[in-house]
């Protein structure tokens, strides 16, 4: 069943889009010990090089989060030289154009040493502005689709979606964590548009796993799994060139959002995000320079997984003091997570109530909070009395 905050294809990023959206966010500047190098981003449909054989490519979002970052790595196969790419973006009109534009004849990939053939492509997570555009680019240069297992297996699922009625599991779930009829009216409205933005998947895909090594062109680059986003998000790191392409998983301006749907109401996505941003931070060096998918290529990465991981810490020590006073829904403890109002059936109420949730879900995994289930049908939380 397709979840709220992607089911209309939306980067579920986006409640963070606003720097002063999410109260788990800053600026991470100068201040915060962040440096960007590279300058200005490429407009669509051009490149800028960011590395000994490594192009930063940018895509148009139609989202208040209006950009990502792709990246073309200089590679070569059986059939001679190209290039490897990094997410896609998605399936629009204007994607479309900047690709075209890319990789046409006298275009500007064209005018490079590896020419405008792509020989395969990578994407970090499923999400639609990541892999919107891998089925039409595998398709036109038959090429793979390079993914982590439930990245793509998940992908498919919710594509499936397209066109398919709201399930009652998903109504019964924001029903619980306090949702009005005209909300749930929204929801059932909307619900089944992941594969708006989405090219049909390829029927197979090459499997990425977590620690593996492999060459793309000159350079071994490994792959490190995060989760806490997405089931099993892929970043990937080249020590020879010092770079880490991030993805979601670590963002310079922005807290990406981490959530519970209807699939796994019981889940506890922060704890493994949480766990995601200490595992980056022990074993991955500060020279890096990070390529993230939204916002400009950063020097500083521990820096920034310490300002991540203490703006959940601070959201959880607002979180509760909330739940202290009072059983709360779901609903009920927006004000102590996000710095802006949530409109109560706008678009962000299902990627607000899924972030809440997941801020709950870890205080109920820590043993710190329980829950319990009115006659109303819904679901309100307390702080554990101490023992």
């Amino acid at each position: 069943m397709s979840d709220a905050p992607t089911s209309d294809g939306r980067p579920d990023s986006a409640i963070a889009a606003d720097p002063a959206a999410a109260a788990t966010d800053a600026r991470p500047d100068a201040p915060y010990g962040l440096r960007y190098p590279c300058g200005e981003p490429p407009k669509p449909g051009e490149f800028k090089p960011v590395a000994p054989g490594v192009l930063w490519l940018r895509m148009p979002l139609p989202f208040s989060l209006n950009h990502i970052n792709l990246w073309a790595i200089a590679d070569e196969d059986d059939n001679g030289p190209g290039w490897a790419i990094v997410d896609t973006g998605t399936k629009t009109p204007e994607a479309l154009t900047a690709w075209r534009t890319l990789i046409a004849a006298d275009g500007p990939l064209a005018a490079t040493p590896q020419g405008a053939r792509i020989t395969r492509i990578l994407c970090t997570h499923m999400h639609p502005d990541h892999v919107g555009m891998a089925g039409w680019l595998t398709r036109k240069f038959q090429c793979r689709l390079w993914m982590t297992r439930l990245e793509y297996l998940t992908c498919r699922t919710l594509a499936a979606d397209t066109g398919r009625e709201a399930p009652e599991d998903a109504i019964r779930f924001y029903q619980q964590a306090g949702w009005s009829e005209e909300a749930l009216d929204v929801y059932r409205a909307r619900f089944g548009g992941f594969g708006k933005y989405l090219h049909a998947l390829p029927d197979s895909f090459r499997r990425l796993s977590d620690g593996e090594r492999f060459a793309i062109g000159a350079h071994t680059w490994r792959v490190i799994v995060g989760r806490g986003h997405s089931p099993e998000h892929a970043c990937l790191l080249c020590d020879d060139l010092d770079l880490l392409i991030s993805g979601d998983q670590v963002l310079p301006r922005i807290s990406s959002n981490v959530s519970v749907f209807p699939t796994e109401p019981d889940a506890d996505p922060l704890g493994d995000w949480l766990a995601s941003l200490a595992h980056l931070r022990s074993t991955l060096g500060d020279r890096l320079l990070v390529l993230p998918a939204h916002g400009e290529p950063f020097h500083g990465l521990h820096a920034r997984l310490d300002r991540l991981a203490s703006g959940h810490d601070r959201g959880l020590t607002r979180l509760r003091r909330s739940l202290a006073d009072s059983p709360k829904r779901a609903i009920d403890v927006f004000g102590a997570l996000f710095a802006r109002p949530i409109d109560g059936k706008g678009e962000l109420l299902g990627m607000a109530t899924g972030e809440s949730l997941a801020h709950i879900n870890h205080l109920v995994a820590l043993g710190e909070a329980v829950s319990e289930t009115g006659a109303d049908g819904v679901r309100r939380y307390r702080l554990k009395a101490p023992s």
